[in-house]
């Protein structure tokens, strides 16, 4: 059995590394999320793909929230679609985020 509390982080995603060896967490995969999705799990869907993965400042908030009490605060954007953003940037399409 392996489970992580804390560890290292990849350095472009921000996820934490996959492997025992590494100090990492379990993979949660596509099939797993369709999975969660099929029984309605949305909640903690969203708390895996967000603050358990690669939102770097949810991640921050969550643990101060925790730490002061606090109700949950909602979810940022994971750093995997940063790194989608600056690729497609980089490939010469301009996208722009609308609230």
């Amino acid at each position: 059995m392996h489970a992580r509390s804390i560890g290292p982080y990849s350095l472009i995603t921000q996820q934490p590394l996959g492997g025992k060896a590494q100090f990492g967490g379990q993979r949660f995969g596509e099939m797993e999320v369709w999975a969660l999705e099929a029984y309605g799990a949305s909640s903690t869907l969203r708390e895996i793909l967000t603050v358990k993965s690669d939102d770097v400042i949810g991640r921050a908030k969550t643990y101060e929230a925790i730490v002061k009490g606090e109700p949950m605060p909602e979810p940022g954007l994971p750093e995997s679609f940063n790194v989608l953003m600056h690729e497609l940037k980089g490939l010469g399409l301009d996208l722009r985020l609308e609230d």
